[in-house]
Parts: structure tokens; sequence; C-alpha cells
């Protein structure tokens, strides 16, 4: 192992780093399941959607752990919690 490599911070995974700053500093909304889906890497996906100053937003998301343990509260039509960034709606995620 080279000298330098030590100090080398390593790249945190962009996808936990938002699910962070999103369940840290995100605005608290609700969102409606559409269904739940397994992806070609056998994950759970959950499709929702929500609206946020009169803007319909839809969006995926894959179930962590403890989510999956909770599986009966993503049945369609479901209302769950949602975090967003105010300043870019878009960007959320199911609680």
């Amino acid at each position: 192992m080279p000298f330098l490599a030590r100090f080398r911070r390593s790249k945190e995974d962009p996808e936990i780093a938002r699910r962070a700053l999103l369940l840290r500093a995100g605005r608290l909304g609700e969102a409606t399941v559409l269904g739940t889906d397994p992806d070609s890497e056998g994950n759970l996906m959950l499709s929702y959607s929500y609206t946020i100053g009169g803007v319909d937003y839809q969006s995926f998301q894959s179930l962590d752990a403890a989510q999956l343990q909770r599986q009966h509260d993503y049945l369609p039509g479901a209302t769950v919690p949602l975090r967003y960034d105010p300043h870019r709606p878009a960007n959320s995620v199911v609680v």
C-alpha cells in the first residue's frame, strides 16, 4: 500500500449521503404509495407520489432493512411520511 493511500478518504456512497441529509434536514410531508415491485437485483422498489406547492411528483426508492420489516405499511394507496428538500422538492425519501 502506498504511503499516501493511507490518508485518502474513502468515498461515501452518494445515495447513502443523500438519504442521510434528507433524514436530518428535510421537510416533512406525506406520500401515497403506488406499489412495490422487485427490481432486477431482487431489491424491493417502492413507487410513490406526493404533491408539494401544487406540483405533483412521482418517485421510486429501494426499501432498506428497517422498511422491509414493515412491508405491510407500504400497500398501494397507503399514506406514508416523506422527507424532501425544500429547494429541490423532487429530491425525496420515504421514511
